[in-house]
């Protein structure tokens, strides 16, 4: 079992950055792989990038490559999202997710955990 925090929501304008982090707690977190997928209001959860145990493999939404960047910080039991050049079209919740099974997060993992959620609003 692990439990998954997300940070680091919040309100930017258009063009700024925000930067997202998951937090893990029970099982050490390099067991999982972990993915990022955001809910606007009205519309269906979106994968937006994922990254494997070890770091080495990472996938975008394309709507996303070239702005957002997803990483591991090994020493903070952490997974961070770098969001940059937002758009308002970024605007939703956030969730951090989590699975032991394959060899990375993609646009077709179905995760065992989530966690809560973080709002991200992006004003024009």
């Amino acid at each position: 079992q692990v439990r998954l925090v997300e940070s680091g929501g919040g309100l930017v304008q258009a063009g700024g950055s925000l930067i997202l982090s998951c937090a893990a707690s029970g099982r050490p977190f390099t067991t999982y792989n972990v993915g990022w997928i955001r809910q606007a209001p009205g519309k269906e959860r979106e994968f937006v990038a994922g990254i494997s145990r070890s770091g080495s493999a990472a996938s975008y939404a394309e709507s996303v490559k070239g702005r957002f960047t997803i990483s591991r910080d090994y020493a903070k039991n952490t997974v961070v999202l770098q969001m940059n050049s937002l758009k308002p079209e970024d605007t939703a919740n956030y969730y951090c997710a989590a699975t032991a099974r394959g060899e990375t997060y993609t646009s077709v993992t179905v995760p065992d955990y989530w966690g809560q959620g973080t709002q991200v609003t992006i004003s024009s």
